[in-house]
């Protein structure tokens, strides 16, 4: 029987069996349902002694999950472009928490440099658990014909290429239980039509997550992916007037933008066994 993916070793079969009435008694039942993790919970997080490589990890998002991977036990890799002062900060808080961190300034747009990012993490720390492909660059523009070729390319080498480089560098490192964790958005749900080449980039990112599940799960690499809806991030002072900026997350049902923190459970989530079930799939969060 095929089987990929079974970390504690569960049923894969079960014998016939039948109850003459609803809503069934679990008492009963041969084998009975499973209802906590057959290993104890790991004392020191969820991501205990994990290595865990974050692009975009020196600010916004990525620097929440950073955060919030550290106060589960993980070492954090923080790859960022030029943002040295933010890569400091969040290197220093990491470090505060009581994990190893290490940044990396990298234009990851080159597979080259990719590859040797991966290299990087393997000579510091000798191993790599968990990937999440964050980073991202929008450029609105409000007519299509205004988005020029070398934007179109910028934007999809940065927001998509990106996630083929680091996850083919970092495959030969990854072993069955690893995690690769694809950052996408609500537009690729609910395009605004006002940045094509980024709605359609993160698009791509979902249909990317879920082709590259199927790939991997015969590794036992689970791949999964995050929506996040609008929230509070430098991208958003950096890419939107000041108009836009200002009512930032105020149409939303919320009636405000996400703070990242209130993003980043749901990296912990699929990162851990606790997501053990979990592949191919888009987490979305967002009102």
């Amino acid at each position: 029987m095929r089987q990929y993916f079974n970390p504690y070793n569960l049923p894969t079969s079960f014998p016939p069996q039948h109850q003459p009435q609803q809503p069934g008694i679990e008492a009963i039942m041969t084998p009975k349902p499973i209802s906590e993790p057959p290993l104890p919970e790991k004392s020191g997080g969820k991501l205990l002694n994990k290595v865990a490589v974050i692009t975009g990890g020196d600010s916004g998002i990525g620097r929440a999950v950073a955060y919030a991977f550290s106060k589960e036990g993980a070492d954090i890799v923080i790859v960022y472009l030029n943002e040295h002062v933010d890569a400091a900060e969040t290197k220093s808080r990491i470090i505060q928490l009581g994990r190893k961190c290490i940044t990396i300034a990298a234009d990851i747009s080159s597979e080259l440099n990719c590859q040797h990012i991966i290299q990087e993490v393997i000579c510091n720390f000798g191993k790599l658990d968990i990937l999440v492909n964050n980073a991202a660059v929008i450029f609105p523009k409000n007519q299509v014909e205004n988005i020029s070729k070398c934007q179109l390319e910028l934007t999809f080498s940065v927001n998509v290429f990106s996630c083929f480089y680091l996850t083919k560098a970092a495959l030969p490192y990854m072993k069955p239980g690893s995690s690769i964790i694809n950052t996408s958005s609500i537009a690729a749900f609910e395009p605004y039509g006002s940045a094509v080449d980024y709605e359609t980039s993160k698009g791509a990112i979902v249909t990317f997550t879920g082709a590259l599940s199927r790939n991997l799960l015969p590794r036992g690499i689970r791949v999964n992916c995050i929506a996040p809806g609008e929230t509070w991030t430098p991208i958003v002072p950096a890419a939107f007037n000041p108009d836009i900026v200002a009512s930032w997350g105020t149409s939303t049902p919320m009636g405000r933008a996400a703070q990242p923190f209130e993003i980043a459970p749901g990296y912990v989530f699929l990162a851990s066994d606790e997501s053990s079930y979990m592949t191919g799939q888009t987490l979305r969060i967002y009102a």
